[in-house]
């Protein structure tokens, strides 16, 4: 499985990129290979309040439909368009193409409580 060292990690398998005060969402390459191949993703609403720990997408594949968490609090300033047409996207390249949504983080602390890519590792067996 493929951990990226410059992203933070969710234990529900989730991964953020920092980028000044924008932060990427997106699934890991663990969590998509799991899903199997993913037919649907529903991204949330551009300007929705999200949660640490609380859903804030859904993806359906061939196997199961599953939320995806919010890993830190925030708003929603992006989506990806192009999972729309596209959500395999989330299969072929999960930390590129294949993120979900960008957000103004409410507390760049919360990053503190994500895992390191050691630790996530760790979490999936690597």
């Amino acid at each position: 499985m493929n951990v990226p060292t410059d992203l933070r990690y969710a234990k529900t398998h989730e991964w953020i990129r920092s980028e000044g005060d924008t932060i990427t969402v997106g699934i890991t390459d663990h969590a998509q290979a799991e899903l199997t191949d993913i037919v649907y993703a529903e991204p949330p609403k551009v300007g929705a309040e999200v949660k640490a720990g609380a859903t804030a997408a859904v993806v359906e594949s061939v196997k199961a439909a599953s939320d995806i968490y919010s890993p830190l609090s925030g708003s929603v300033t992006e989506v990806n368009a192009e999972l729309a047409s596209n959500p395999a996207l989330l299969n072929t390249d999960p930390f590129g193409q294949g993120w979900i949504y960008r957000m103004k983080a409410s507390d760049v602390a919360e990053i503190d409580s994500l895992l390191t890519p050691e630790a996530y590792s760790a979490q999936i067996g690597q």
